[in-house]
């Protein structure tokens, strides 16, 4: 069985990756992701497979030096899906049906693989990690419907999973960490690890998506100080566009830039050196 990312592999150095989700879901959102990987700012991106831009956008990924992982989605619809194919509800209602065990399980697992198909489709090869789309992943019922599918269709494969298990010492929104966490952290790792999945070791990242230019950069510098080795921290850039003016559901669309502005600023590499934090893939660590 792979082990998680250890916090005492490195005194010295902190070994984590940066992972900016919802790859797919615009030209703006896919453009930022582009940027920030060129500039060696982020070791992933996390795919949403269903996003309209997707299709369109995976060659691109396969040129970068960074993890493309799968963004499993259960509560984003988009224009053009066909109605009776996806399931989609708001994440709240979700949750619900999870834990009373109300969700067609043939519908999940039709769901699960026709995204790891359009990935390996689009992408050319099968993710390097999966994880979900508002930690959907984590969820009963769909992680009881996932971990047996990855099992069948990537065994033997350096695949890593999202953990969400939030640090114990966090410069703000412990709470919404830990509400997080709760919602299936500890269940899903488990499990996962039984099968022989690696796991990143915590979640970094968490808030509430309102902060402006400073506020955001006073989190990611306490993010960087409060990260053990093996940590992933989640981030979800875009450059400010077209699409970001029309957004699609997307209530965090307004603090995308903020987000891009803030990875891309040259003081990131002083603070990632202060907090003793080296970026890394962790499909590379062992």
């Amino acid at each position: 069985m792979h082990a998680s990312p250890s916090s005492s592999s490195s005194d010295a150095i902190k070994r984590i990756a940066v992972c900016a989700d919802d790859f797919g879901l615009n030209a703006d959102v896919d453009a930022g992701i582009i940027a920030l990987s060129e500039q060696g700012r982020l070791t992933a991106t996390s795919c949403l497979t269903t996003g309209p831009t997707w299709p369109t956008s995976a060659a691109r990924l396969r040129e970068l030096p960074i993890d493309a992982g799968l963004h499993l989605n259960f509560t984003e619809a988009f224009a053009g899906d066909a109605p009776h194919l996806p399931l989609s509800l708001p994440l709240p209602a979700l949750i619900r049906a999870c834990y009373l065990r109300r969700l067609p399980k043939s519908r999940l697992a039709e769901q699960i693989e026709r995204q790891c198909d359009a990935f390996e489709r689009h992408y050319g090869r099968a993710p390097d990690f999966v994880d979900g789309h508002q930690h959907v992943h984590q969820l009963p019922m769909i992680r009881d419907a996932l971990l047996p599918i990855l099992a069948r269709r990537y065994a033997g494969q350096p695949l890593w999973l999202r953990r969400t298990a939030a640090p114990a010492a966090l410069p703000a929104f412990r709470f919404k960490a830990f509400v997080i966490a709760a919602l299936g952290s500890r269940r899903f790792a488990t499990l996962a690890e039984a099968q022989g999945w690696r796991l990143n070791g915590r979640l970094l990242g968490v808030y509430d998506f309102s902060s402006d230019a400073d506020g955001y950069a006073h989190l990611l510098r306490g993010w960087l100080q409060a990260a053990k080795d093996g940590d992933l921290l989640m981030c979800h850039p875009a450059i400010a566009g077209a699409a970001l003016t029309q957004p699609h559901h997307d209530a965090i669309a307004a603090q995308r830039p903020v987000e891009f502005a803030t990875l891309a600023d040259p003081r990131v590499d002083a603070w990632r050196a202060t907090a003793g934090v080296r970026l890394v893939r962790l499909s590379e660590l062992h």
